[in-house]
């Protein structure tokens, strides 16, 4: 075995660059999954990024997610494959490529050419690929990225013909015309899931509107709408039929309206009742069209019931246009009205004055309209929330669109039952997110009316007979074209195929659109082994996945289409283990954005702080699933606390492990010839180990880093190395130095393995430096030993821990440094039997002369009981006085102590009722001479009154002080000798001379005198004094 290596000074950057280098190699990725073969598998499913964008902290944080459940799953022993994907197709590709073009819509595209366009698709999106590849090196992300998924490809393609083509022949595919929410921007519709990802708060304009009864020249209905330019377009007006409506007289005209809004309506008029009914009577009213733009022959403008209008808002009456609205829709199809559509696939209208004009921006000149001839009753600004399309967040216009749809309606209850199997987490994503979405499911709008992207494989005949495509094969067979087997599949070679018909003999040709990018990702289980023309006889293998995570945003885009695809094609969902992680937000919680200047670059985090920080932040802010809060100074803490913690400890314990030529890996110390901090610290470290498996287990994320960052800073650095310093700086080599190294050895062995899967570089570079195996990550994952989890060991030195801290923070209260040697702390005399023997330790901490434990603290301090009103208040009543009164009357250390215990029986006016800790407030206060510290009834005093023995030896302990600082910044070695030199007062000078044998041994100096020699000066408990040393041989 080679010494303990020194941890490199280097920048975390260079550090971690270096490990990525040695992960190459090694071939870590593969050696990985080698080294587990035969074990049993654990699946995961990548979730396909756009590389046409560049990477940001978001990605960051969900492919720490994934890096770390994979990186765990290894080091417990399963076969992990990490296949990586891209998701190549779609509106966001088309987008970048129509801004670099300089094309601004379908025609442009179509006259530039749709083969050219598609090959500039097909180019851009990897635009961004190295700086991808760059981010998953540089964060340690371990996944294949050169065997990747890609579904551009045709075998990918093929695959997912292969699944529409089957649904196609179990006629789950139709085409209709439904509303459907449209991009005129796009051009396309968009799915429900899609419609979900892309509310914002808009401000528009509501209009309430007077219809003119028929036949009647002073009699209108009241009408409400948010979208005035769906106006042109009304047939009838909706009511409630079980509503209760009037008939009002407001001066010279008549309105109708709901009885319940008429006050919210009508405002400061003065009105009058003059008729009551129900909505069912007013089923058939006529009236005449409010816009008479367009020539409607049909029969239409009369009021219709339906159930879903309500009296929220509004006026109760309900303009209704069935071409821009589901609810609309379906009450015309009830009452046979017509579907009246005067807008075009580029959102604007065909006919009416404003001919040529985007619909949304038209609404200020129709409300003009209204205004000009006298029908507009009311007008006024809201905010609500508006869907917009979320690629280019144009507004969406609800449109009679035909297209091709998947009734997954048909197998909606076994989505639903497949979603509750799932273990989701957080659950609520699963349960009220997710599964009340799927309850209320709507048939998935498959195709859109774009160019890059997987062309959807149906083709139709002029006669109208359709047919659908499900392999190259087929294809080739089928075409009335000579084509190769390996036809790219993409427009417009797909658009240049005929088939013959079958049914009369003539030519059909493909339908233009292609597929809703959702359904290309959620058939990468599928797809992405090339399934069924590959890998069918061990799909089960492959399939399901026990493990996927991606943002909240994909709750109702990859999630669903993912089990919607698979639950049609298996029956089974396609996933066991679903994580879900929330935005990343700034500091102040607002959505990071570049226009707000408030985005964070995460190859600058990485160059400044290295991605193991970064990684650890992400988690340690808050759980994955809620809004993470970014704060650079959060990073640096953790920087400086955690890491440099633990970095420290490693260096301390090679230091004198190679000074003292000790290497624990050669020898054994029995657990029963340890000390009994040896065995607290065991304890807890096993405690860790056994809490850390289960919150990784249930994806606790943040419980981990936290359980573990205060693990190593709290009870590893800052008590036990602290603690057990004299025992690594004596000079006997005897077996509690021994039990030390061995102890301190095996923590650090266990924390760098606990740690891999989460922070992958400076576990690697703790792992090699502490053994000679090739990587943290090719070892298993620590266990713990039940044995040696010590309730009693802990118990003591947790109660002697938190002595230590009431003691330390009662001394900052009266302002005397740790460094100033008291006479005697006094503790309840309860823990005598528990820790007497641990006194020494509280003496040493304290800094104090001897320990005191005193049954009766009322000679050092004062007790005053008062009731926690908030706890007792609306429980006594009227008895909180006397409760008060019984409060001063008691023993209150006794009733403390009783208390502490469990609830406690006590008589209140002669009624007994039991109270808790809770119920009651202490207050304390010191005599003099003593200061007195409180927490969960645990006492410490101290006695704070100083002689001159106590004050001289304050000056000599502060005096050490300096000089170990100093021998720290001159960079001594921890074995260097030296002399000292000084100069003070007369009364530092006596006190440091009386000590000077103390003074010697503490710093390693050879001599110390009273001498001028420069150096720094400082001062000595407000004495001056000027300091300096030198190293001697």
């Amino acid at each position: 075995m080679t010494k303990f290596e020194s941890l490199s000074k280097d920048s975390a950057a260079q550090r971690e660059e270096r490990i990525s280098e040695y992960w190459e190699k090694i071939d870590l990725l593969h050696k990985c999954v080698q080294t587990r073969e035969g074990n049993k598998k654990y699946i995961f499913y990548e979730g396909p990024p756009t590389a046409n964008g560049k990477p940001g902290i978001h990605h960051v944080m969900a492919r720490t997610l994934k890096d770390l459940t994979c990186r765990y799953h290894t080091m417990l022993g399963y076969k992990v494959n990490r296949k990586a994907g891209w998701d190549t197709h779609g509106l966001p590709v088309e987008i970048e490529v129509e801004k670099k073009l300089g094309l601004h819509n379908k025609q442009d595209i179509e006259k530039y050419g749709i083969e050219k366009f598609n090959e500039k698709c097909k180019a851009s999106v990897f635009e961004y690929e190295k700086e991808w590849r760059e981010l998953t090196k540089r964060m340690g992300y371990l996944i294949d990225l050169d065997h990747p998924y890609v579904t551009l490809e045709n075998d990918y393609i093929e695959s997912v013909w292969n699944i529409l083509n089957n649904m196609f022949k179990d006629d789950l595919i139709y085409e209709g015309h439904k509303i459907l929410p449209y991009c005129a921007r796009c051009g396309t519709g968009l799915a429900s899931h899609e419609v979900a990802q892309g509310y914002e708060e808009i401000t528009t304009t509501s209009v309430t509107v007077k219809f003119k009864v028929k036949g009647k020249d002073n009699e209108f209905f009241l009408a409400w709408t948010t979208t005035p330019w769906t106006l042109p377009s009304n047939v009838c007006l909706s009511v409630n039929p079980e509503v209760d409506y009037v008939k009002v007289k407001v001066k010279d005209e008549y309105y109708y309206l709901a009885d319940n809004l008429k006050d919210a309506v009508l405002k400061d008029l003065e009105y009058q009742v003059v008729e009551h009914l129900k909505g069912k009577e007013m089923e058939y009213m006529e009236y005449e069209q409010l816009l008479p733009f367009i020539d409607v022959k049909e029969k239409a403008f009369f009021v219709t019931c339906a159930d879903y209008v309500t009296i929220e808002d509004g006026t109760g009456i309900v303009h209704t246009a069935p071409a821009f609205g589901e609810d609309d829709y379906n009450t015309g199809r009830r009452y046979k009205l017509p579907v009246i559509n005067p807008v075009n696939e580029e959102g604007k209208f065909t006919q009416t004055p404003w001919k040529g004009t985007f619909v949304i921006d038209t609404d200020p000149e129709v409300i003009n309209y209204l205004w000009e001839n006298g029908i507009l009753f009311a007008k006024q600004k809201i905010k609500h929330n508006y869907p917009h399309c979320w690629r280019c967040h144009t507004p969406l216009i609800y449109y009679a669109h035909p297209s091709w749809y998947i009734e997954v309606t048909k197998f909606k209850d076994k989505l639903v039952d497949n979603n509750n199997g799932v273990n989701w987490f957080p659950p609520f994503v699963g349960e009220k997110r997710f599964g009340n979405w799927l309850e209320n499911l709507k048939d998935w709008a498959i195709s859109r009316s774009r160019y890059w992207g997987t062309p959807l494989p149906i083709w139709r005949c002029k006669c109208g007979h359709v047919e659908s495509i499900g392999s190259r094969k087929e294809l080739k067979e089928k075409a009335l074209e000579d084509i190769d087997e390996n036809v790219e599949l993409h427009r417009p070679y797909v658009d240049n195929i005929h088939l013959k018909c079958p049914k009369c003999g003539d030519i059909m040709t493909r339908e233009k659109d292609v597929i809703d990018v959702w359904f290309d990702s959620g058939s990468m289980p599928f797809a992405q082994w090339h399934y069924p023309f590959e890998n069918k006889d061990n799909f089960d293998e492959l399939f399901p996945a026990d493990f996927i995570c991606e943002g909240i945003d994909q709750t109702r885009g990859w999630f669903y289409s993912l089990l919607a695809i698979s639950t049609y094609m298996t029956g089974k969902s396609p996933y066991k283990n679903v994580l879900v992680n929330d935005l990343i937000l700034d500091k102040e919680g607002k959505k990071m954005s570049k226009s707000r200047g408030n985005t964070v670059a995460p190859f600058e985090l990485f160059d400044k702080y290295g991605a193991d920080v970064v990684r650890w932040y992400l988690l340690y802010v808050s759980p994955p699933w809620n809004p993470t809060k970014f704060d650079e100074d959060g990073l640096r803490e953790m920087e400086s606390k955690f890491f440099r913690s633990l970095r420290n400890i490693y260096n301390f314990f090679s230091l004198y492990a190679n000074t003292d030529d000790i290497d624990p890996r050669t020898f054994q110390v029995k657990y029963e010839d340890r000390d009994e901090i040896d065995k607290w610290l065991l304890s807890k470290y096993n405690r860790l180990v056994k809490v850390v498996r289960d919150d990784m287990d249930k994806f606790e994320l943040t419980k981990v880093v936290r359980e573990i960052s205060d693990f190593v800073i709290e009870e590893l650095s800052n008590w036990y190395i602290r603690r057990n310093r004299r025992r690594f700086w004596k000079t006997d080599k005897d077996d509690s130095k021994f039990a030390v190294y061995s102890t301190t050895y095996e923590v650090l062995l266990g924390i760098s393995k606990l740690i891999a899967p989460i922070v992958p570089f400076i576990s690697e570079e703790l792992f090699s430096s502490l053994t000679d195996e090739e990587s943290v990550h090719l070892a298993d994952f620590p266990q713990f030993d039940e044995e040696k989890i010590n309730d009693k060991i802990e118990n003591r030195m947790d109660l002697v821990r938190d002595l230590v801290t009431l003691g330390r923070a009662a001394r900052e209260e009266a302002k005397i440094k740790v460094r100033q040697p008291l006479s005697k702390v006094i503790i309840d005399g309860k823990y005598k039997k528990i820790i007497s023997d641990l006194s020494d330790l509280i003496i040493e901490e304290l800094n104090v002369k001897e320990v005191i434990f005193e049954d009766d603290l009322s000679q050092f301090m004062n007790f005053e009981l008062k009731p926690n009103f908030r706890e007792v208040g609306k429980l006594l009543g009227s008895k909180v006085k006397s409760f008060s009164k019984y409060l001063n009357s008691v023993d209150a250390k006794k009733l403390l102590d009783d208390l502490e215990n469990g609830q406690v029986k006590i008589e209140i006016d002669g009624e007994e009722i039991e109270i808790n800790k809770d119920y009651v407030l202490v207050n304390i206060k010191s005599k003099k001479g003593f200061d007195v510290n409180m927490a969960n009834n645990i006492f410490v005093i101290l006695d704070t009154e100083l002689n001159e023995e106590l004050i001289n030896e304050g000056y000599v302990r502060e005096f050490i002080s300096k000089i170990q600082q100093f021998r720290k910044k001159l960079d001594l070695d921890v074995l260097d000798n030296i002399e000292i030199s000084f100069v003070s007062d007369k009364e530092v000078t006596e006190a440091l001379f009386n000590d000077e044998e103390f003074i010697k041994s503490e710093t390693l100096a050879k001599k110390i005198e009273e001498k001028d020699q420069g150096g720094e000066e400082s001062s000595l408990n407000g004495h001056p004094v000027k300091i300096n040393i030198k190293k001697v041989d």
